[in-house]
């Protein structure tokens, strides 16, 4: 068996690194560790993930085959009349450093949940450890409890209306009449009890039996559209990833439905009609090129995509010259693994005697471009989301994908540059000020350069925050073999294993 020398993990929480680690260290995968990885997050990053959001895996086995696992959630409502059903469904203002933005919640914001069903699924294909060995990190942290961590209970905070708007939700996070806030120690015992039962259960009660009725039951009398027919009629769908050149390279990502991977490929199809010599990393010529190739991707997502408008686009480029998390795993024997999980930013409700929040996907607007409900029942719902990986001569480069919602594209495109266009160290990369258009402001992180702000001043309004955010996205980025980048924006940690 073939060793590289070190395996690499890149998450976004030191405990979700650690419980890679730990299952890497008993013999595990790249593929048992990204599950094991992601049962400790729905613990320890409650805010971003969760056993009731969906997700995506891009996995790269050593010996060279590459499967997207889709297990993102379903459009809701099968079995029901729901001609005449008004979904509880009401919005929820958070206010952000820089920018307020408004979600969706209630019961009528559920989608058909996937990630559970989808770390299963992918154990079974891949991996090679019992799932007990795999649960045994996320029931540890459960049952045992853990400290909130300063980007934990800043997020904690933010989404204090949602986490907290459920008697099972202020149970859990709030602490002597407050919401619970860095430095206090929280548990879960109900997912540390519903975790243990896994490894006999397998998800059966969830998508077919008695919480599968629970859920029904509650959904029905409280205006919900997730029926225990959704659930059991749920699969995790296999596909062929979205192959797209880049300089000598070749980027993997997530295929349509997803709506995410397509565009970061489109912004990197522009970004190739570039000519990058003597143009210097976050120069105002540089921002000004990243800020029209963000204006241009947008302006192609909203009109349609053709030949002739993809030549102006890079032609008008030149004239320049959401609660979600990652995990990446590159194991020591040539197996790598890209997950991207999320909740949204959750309903608001749980899943009684489960501990489990479940997603507001239905209220994500990003996601529901024809309108919210507008879609029939058991469809994928689109994503942003793009779990990815960098080839060159048939080598995995990188291994790269991020939290952000609408952000996410911008955030993965930029990084992506960083590094191959412009050489920068991953760590650095990641760690770099960001901009993202958001169709009527070029938001701006600080740290760019005087000349670049006001270059950037001169043709869109321009709103700098005070200090870098989640709201940029989540990059967490592994060149196997060599090193990880982990983003300080959602808590990000890296952990290498030496052989």
């Amino acid at each position: 068996m073939k060793k590289s020398g070190k395996a690499i993990v890149a998450t976004g929480h030191p405990l979700v690194s650690g419980a890679a680690v730990e299952i890497l260290r008993k013999g595990g995968n790249a593929f048992d560790a990204a599950v094991g990885a992601g049962f400790a997050g729905a613990v320890a990053e409650q805010t971003l993930t969760s056993l009731g959001g969906g997700g995506f895996l891009l996995a790269r086995t050593r010996q060279g085959e590459e499967i997207l696992f889709d297990f993102f959630t379903d459009t809701p409502g099968r079995g029901l009349d729901n001609s005449d059903l008004e979904p509880h469904f009401f919005p929820v203002t958070i206010h952000f450093p820089g920018s307020d933005q408004d979600f969706n919640i209630g019961l009528g914001s559920v989608a058909v949940p996937g990630n559970l069903k989808g770390f299963l699924h992918v154990h079974q294909r891949l991996g090679r450890l019992d799932l007990a060995e795999i649960l045994q990190p996320a029931i540890r942290l459960a049952g045992d409890g853990l400290e909130l961590n300063d980007s934990q209970g800043y997020f904690l905070n933010l989404l204090e209306p949602i986490v907290t708007h459920s008697p099972a939700g202020r149970k859990l996070y709030t602490i002597n009449g407050s919401c619970a806030k860095q430095g206090d120690h929280i548990t879960n015992p109900e997912i540390a009890d519903f975790l243990s039962q896994l490894p006999k259960d397998c998800g059966e009660s969830f998508y077919r039996g008695s919480l599968a009725k629970t859920i029904d039951h509650d959904m029905r009398k409280g205006q919900g559209l997730l029926t225990a027919e959704d659930l059991a009629a749920y699969k995790v769908i296999e596909r062929a990833p979205l192959a797209i050149g880049y300089r000598d390279y070749t980027f993997l990502t997530n295929p349509q439905p997803s709506m995410g991977g397509s565009l970061i490929g489109l912004a990197l199809s522009l970004l190739e009609t570039q000519d990058m010599s003597g143009i210097t990393y976050h120069s105002a010529v540089h921002a000004l090129q990243t800020a029209k190739l963000m204006t241009e991707v947008e302006e192609l997502r909203e009109n349609g995509l053709n030949t002739t408008s993809l030549q102006k686009s890079g032609a008008r480029i030149r004239q320049f010259s959401r609660g979600t998390t990652h995990i990446n795993v590159a194991d020591a024997e040539g197996n790598v693994a890209s997950m991207t999980c999320s909740n949204g930013e959750g309903s608001g409700y749980f899943v009684p005697g489960t501990g489990i929040m479940l997603n507001n996907m239905m209220g994500e607007d990003d996601l529901h471009p024809e309108g919210f409900h507008a879609s029939p029942p058991g469809q994928r719902v689109s994503s942003m989301m793009s779990p990815s990986l960098l080839l060159k001569n048939e080598a995995v480069a990188m291994v790269i994908g991020s939290g952000g919602s609408k952000r996410i594209r911008t955030a993965i495109t930029q990084v992506l540059s960083a590094i191959i266009d412009f050489s920068i160290p991953v760590q650095q990369a990641v760690e770099a000020p960001r901009i993202h258009w958001d169709g009527a402001m070029m938001q701006v992180e600080p740290g760019l350069p005087e000349e670049t702000i006001h270059a950037l001043k001169k043709h869109w309004p321009v709103n700098i925050w005070s200090t870098i955010d989640v709201y940029f996205g989540g990059v967490h980025a592994v060149i196997p073999n060599i090193a990880g980048g982990g983003d300080p924006r959602r808590g990000g940690s890296v952990r290498v294993i030496e052989e």
